[in-house]
């Protein structure tokens, strides 16, 4: 029988149950094991190891856990500020590291871990399940072979609806020293679909932000939800209590850490945008356009590419009324006048489909990857430090040269 391979979780989140604890017990028992559970909260960790049945100790010291239990590949699903620190500690200690999007939050701590990975021949995987969506693979095929021809100009936004966007402002996301704002933990996903769409290096980022819906701007507000004397007639009022997860990875949590899941959307210390447009420049001369919306009315984004060849127009919804259909369409235009159009099964599943083909192409290992779909520290530096770049220069009020912060050139794969 084949050995399993040994992970250890670093990171009691919801995000490290639902994507990797549980479907590592429950679909891939038989090449993988859990083998320790670290968080500083310890409610979180017994909760995740006791709703994935778990054969595992859990842990509030990490070294001990590294020590004790002998992982192979830690997988990090902590707050984002702390990724760069377990990533760094685990390749020192000769092992591999999974790591969540982003890699990191900013243009240090990602110069960090590159030199890390590099000194000690170890592996970082980041996972971008966006990528593993049939949607997003289809536009990466058209656009490989050719379909467009030398591609000039992308152009894209984001739109979170006031259900999704929102959440951002109520957790630890809420903090740029946390998250590095909305342009590094969630347009990670999106510029790094770019990226991979286009194939050329970002150079050169020129960004503006503001914060006018959420933060303090609204009278009306309190610490958190559970305790808001507003809560009756505020439509961001979210029930901690409804949700059995919640109350016990949370709610219950709370005397250890003192971390409120439910905190209020509108609180003075949101330091994190909820409107962003940045403009990037690539190596091959291609031009990005790129919008961030956390407060529109429906969720979804919408997307073109422009080449010498011709145009694509694309665009996915997950709320509103255009999430109806089996199919999503990439149309092409060309320079003959035609307008052609491919049609794209709709997949089910956790993001888009994306989570289980990672999963599968992570743990299993049994598929082909001829896309490059699998990223690494450097597609994982390239689509943050766009992110991180645009926050210095909205901070700065300037264009930023991200090969002035860090040598990509020393780390980029020949």
């Amino acid at each position: 029988m084949k050995q399993r391979k040994r992970y250890a979780l670093v990171g009691a989140s919801g995000r490290g149950l639902g994507m990797y604890a549980y479907p590592l017990k429950e679909e891939y028992a038989d090449v993988a094991e859990v083998v320790g559970i670290f968080d500083p909260n310890p409610v979180r960790s017994a909760y995740v190891k006791e709703f994935c049945r778990l054969d595992c100790r859990t842990y509030t010291d990490y070294d001990r856990m590294i020590r004790e239990t002998r992982p192979e590949t830690v997988i990090v699903t902590t707050v984002d500020r702390y990724h760069h620190e377990y990533i760094i500690r685990a390749l020192e200690a000769g092992l591999d590291a999974i790591t969540e999007k982003p890699m990191t939050v900013d243009l240090e701590k990602c110069r960090q871990i590159l030199e890390t990975e590099a000194r000690t021949g170890r592996k970082v995987i980041v996972t971008f399940n966006y990528r593993f969506t049939p949607y997003i693979t289809r536009i990466r095929e058209l656009l490989r072979d050719g379909l467009v021809g030398t591609i000039l100009n992308v152009d894209f936004e984001w739109l979170l609806d006031t259900r999704h966007g929102a959440d951002y402002f109520r957790r630890w996301h809420r903090r740029k020293e946390n998250s590095g704002g909305l342009l590094v933990h969630k347009a990670t996903h999106h510029f790094d679909a770019i990226n991979w769409w286009v194939g050329e290096e970002p150079e050169v980022v020129n960004a503006f932000g503001s914060l006018r819906f959420y933060g303090p701007n609204r009278k009306k507000r309190g610490q958190r939800c559970l305790t808001c004397r507003h809560r009756s007639s505020c439509e961001f009022y979210f029930d901690l209590t409804a949700n059995e997860r919640m109350v016990k990875m949370y709610l219950e949590a709370e005397k250890h850490d003192g971390y409120h899941r439910d905190g209020c959307v509108f609180s003075e210390e949101i330091d994190i945008e909820d409107s962003m447009s940045v403009n990037v420049r690539y190596s091959g001369g291609a031009l990005l356009t790129y919008s961030l919306v956390a407060h529109s009315p429906y969720e979804g984004f919408r997307a073109s590419v422009s080449g010498t060849d011709g145009r694509i127009e694309v665009a996915e919804y997950q709320s509103g009324d255009s999430t109806g259909g089996t199919h999503q369409t990439v149309t092409f235009f060309n320079r003959r006048n035609e307008r052609i159009t491919y049609q794209v099964p709709k997949a089910t599943g956790g993001h888009g489909g994306g989570d289980t083909r990672l999963r599968r192409m992570l743990f299993r290992g049994d598929l082909p990857d001829p896309l490059n779909h699998m990223a690494g520290s450097y597609e994982g530096a390239i689509s943050m430090l766009i992110g991180a770049a645009a926050n210095r220069s909205i901070a700065r009020g300037r264009a930023i040269r991200i090969q002035d912060h860090v040598p990509l050139a020393d780390y980029r794969k020949r």
